[in-house]
């Protein structure tokens, strides 16, 4: 391997981890440091010894892997195949909760014994560079960004982007990033013919790993799911005021919802020509869905290489976790699509002193904040990075340089996010209640003490990924694990060989993976006033940015103990076994997806396309719709929906029995739909029209069968 040197700063400060780390990593040192503490001479000469062990210069690359027992690692598929076996006993129709548990503290013995042996370890972890940073800065640039970030600011008071506040914000940010973006000497292209053969080889592999998971997200996107719910309707009538002018930065309608799905969708549905509908919905979310891969992809390959990153894409992409928010046309993978590209460039500007890293960071951290309001928790989480990294620090430099580098974040992020923050700032209540009602008794009391809520939020949440997703039926399968057993197996693994690496070596990445997971998992957390919805795949969608990484690694550590050896039989045994692994994976997530799901969905949705069908058979025959009305009853169909699938989303065909007698007016032929078991107004109907021909229309969902009454007249 060829090192290069990075620049040291002038002063490399040992900290208190430091002096931990060297006092505790063998007997020698331990008494070395407590003789020190009486002898004046001892005590120089170990404070030498930890100056020159922290002033050790580190590569800009992967570390060796340490040689691995060329025995099989028996310890190792024990392990897992225990692991998996406990996963298995929790799914739904075959729990059997006390030997699971048992099985999986077996397994996390035998893992724990096979890390010590040297079996399974963790890939190692990339080494940290400095990057040549003098930290000058484009002056006037970065002046004419400040000017036309306050002209932007004062320009979107009005509430609504215009062209004016939106050339004054893009010049803005053109001048920002023009005025400190760091110009780096490209590096020289490898000439050597054994690299450019690996790298093509592992071009082809993300391209076929990428290909299925694109098959994962798009294959039945038209029928999965089946129908649209209220959400559906109000985000489809968000789109439509955009093309009535109305170019919003925030959208009130339903409790306030952020802006960038609904110009995304009106872009899809204008490349596409599926106009505005359900479709357009759920392909734009799925599309959304599928930008996520490539950040999980580097993220995986910035932890532990590029098998990390392939594992992650492999396991991420065919999910049935992230498959299922993305398919369901609501905001929901707005929260993984900006997590992942703002933790990945956090994490490597944090490794390699990149402040071009730190800038992008920013700018998808800003734009989160327009996606989906869950997101709001990834702010805490960067500043939480930034605390975890400066205690691990060695030097003070790094600890002042860190502090720029936050600065640098927060003021991108700020910048991205002025719009939303001129309206926040202009109408705070709007712009918070939807999170606010979750978090306090602004619209249900709380149900307990906040703090007994919390705990059992917590609890409920940290189980979801083995136990418990949650009951909500429109984004998950109810009570059952959010990960599929060979995923999950490894995830528990995973998080404990964190653990265990963490002590040992303390490096701030294993710390913050871990410490991520349940910060993710806040915003379904702190639903305190409707713990019900607590866990939620939707609003803990961030978190399987981190969790399918974490068991991307358990993974690579697996394969590296079967084949770690150079044996070319062990090697083929190792990929073997991680194909296998990885079919059991993909059939379980497609039928948990095209077939538990989209079964259970029809089962609770109502049936609005055939509604919308029928009306359009009225169309055919007699050219409007105005004489079709559709009865409410409390817990049935959204009478926007039927319009939204005949192409006029701003069509409400309710009809409420005080207005029955106001129909007598309207001439030519009549349609009103109502509910089967609604006998009042049957018989309000059969009063104002004894000629009208009443039939009960026979539906492909169980149960879902409804009335129509034609009139002719």
């Amino acid at each position: 391997m060829t090192y290069e040197t990075p620049p040291q700063p002038p002063e490399q400060e040992p900290t208190v981890l430091d002096l931990y780390k060297s006092v505790t990593k063998n007997w020698a040192s331990f008494f070395n440091f407590i003789r020190s503490l009486w002898d004046a001479r001892r005590r120089a000469e170990f404070d030498h010894a930890l100056a020159l062990e922290v002033a050790q210069v580190q590569p800009d690359n992967f570390p060796e892997e340490p040689p691995r027992v060329d025995q099989l690692p028996w310890r190792s598929v024990l392990a897992l195949f225990l692991a998996i076996v406990a996963q298995a006993l929790l799914e739904p129709t075959n729990r059997q909760v006390d030997i699971a548990l048992a099985l999986y503290i077996f397994a996390a013995g035998i893992c724990i014994w096979a890390y010590l042996k040297d079996e399974w370890r963790l890939p190692a972890l990339p080494l940290p560079r400095n990057t040549p940073d003098d930290l000058s800065t484009r002056l006037m640039p970065f002046i004419f960004s400040i000017v036309f970030a306050l002209l932007a600011f004062w320009g979107f008071g009005v509430g609504q982007f215009t062209p004016i506040n939106l050339v004054f914000w893009i010049l803005s940010l053109g001048y920002f990033f023009y005025g400190l973006w760091l110009k780096l000497p490209k590096a020289a292209p490898d000439l050597n013919p054994d690299a450019r053969r690996q790298k093509i080889i592992q071009s082809v592999l993300v391209l076929a790993v990428f290909a299925i998971a694109l098959f994962f997200r798009l294959y039945r996107i038209d029928s999965v799911p089946a129908e649209p719910f209220s959400d559906h309707a109000e985000k489809i009538l968000d789109v439509y005021d955009i093309t009535q002018g109305e170019w919003k930065i925030f959208f009130e309608r339903n409790t306030g919802r952020e802006a960038i799905q609904m110009y995304w969708t009106l872009l899809v549905a204008t490349v596409f020509g599926t106009g505005l509908s359900f479709l357009s919905l759920k392909l734009g979310t799925a599309l959304i869905g599928i930008l996520t891969l490539p950040y999980i992809y580097l993220l995986g390959k910035e932890y532990g290489g590029f098998r990390v990153g392939l594992f992650a894409l492999f396991l991420f992409g065919i999910a049935y976790w992230p498959n299922v928010i993305s398919r369901i046309g609501l905001r929901f993978p707005l929260y993984p699509v900006f997590t992942a590209p703002t933790l990945f460039y956090l994490i490597r500007g944090l490794r390699t002193r990149n402040r071009n890293d730190f800038l992008l960071s920013g700018l998808f951290l800003g734009l989160g904040l327009h996606g989906y309001s869950p997101f709001r928790i990834v702010p805490v989480l960067v500043v939480v990075a930034f605390v975890i990294y400066v205690i691990h620090v060695r030097s003070k430099q790094s600890r002042q340089q860190a502090l720029w580098w936050l600065v640098l974040v927060v003021v991108t992020s700020l910048l991205i996010f002025l719009p939303l923050l001129r309206y926040w700032m202009a109408y705070p209540d709007n712009f918070g209640y939807r999170a606010l009602t979750r978090l306090t008794s602004a619209e249900s009391a709380l149900p307990g003490p906040v703090w007994q809520i919390f705990l059992s939020n917590l609890y409920k949440a940290l189980l979801m990924f083995n136990w418990d997703n949650g009951s909500i039926w429109v984004h998950s399968l109810p009570n059952r694990p959010a990960l599929d057993l060979v995923t999950g197996a490894l995830f528990v693994i995973g998080i404990l060989l964190l653990v265990v690496r963490y002590v040992r070596q303390r490096d701030w990445r294993d710390l913050f993976l871990l410490i991520s997971i349940p910060i993710l998992l806040m915003p379904s957390i702190l639903s305190l006033a409707f713990p019900a919805e607590n866990p939620s795949l939707n609003r803990t969608g961030g978190a399987a940015v981190m969790v399918f990484i974490v068991s991307a690694l358990a993974l690579d550590g697996f394969v590296s103990s079967l084949g770690g050896a150079r044996n070319w039989k062990r090697i083929f045994i190792a990929y073997t076994l991680t194909g296998l692994l990885f079919a059991m994976s993909a059939f379980q997530n497609y039928d948990l997806v095209f077939n538990k799901f989209d079964t259970n969905f029809k089962q609770n949705a109502w049936n609005t396309s055939e509604m919308g069908g029928l009306i359009r058979v009225f169309r055919e025959n007699y050219g409007q719709t105005d004489s079709v009305w559709i009865v409410p009853f409390p817990y049935w169909v959204d009478t926007r929906l039927p319009g939204v699938w005949l192409g006029i989303p701003n069509r409400d065909f309710a009809l409420w029995p005080q207005n029955f007698a106001e129909t007598l007016t309207v001439t030519g032929p009549k349609m009103i739909l109502y509910r089967v078991d609604d006998l009042e107004t049957e018989n309000s109907l059969k009063q104002l029209y004894p000629n009208g021909v009443f039939t009960r229309y026979t539906s492909s969902y169980a149960d879902k069968d409804f009335m129509v009454l034609m009139v002719d007249k």
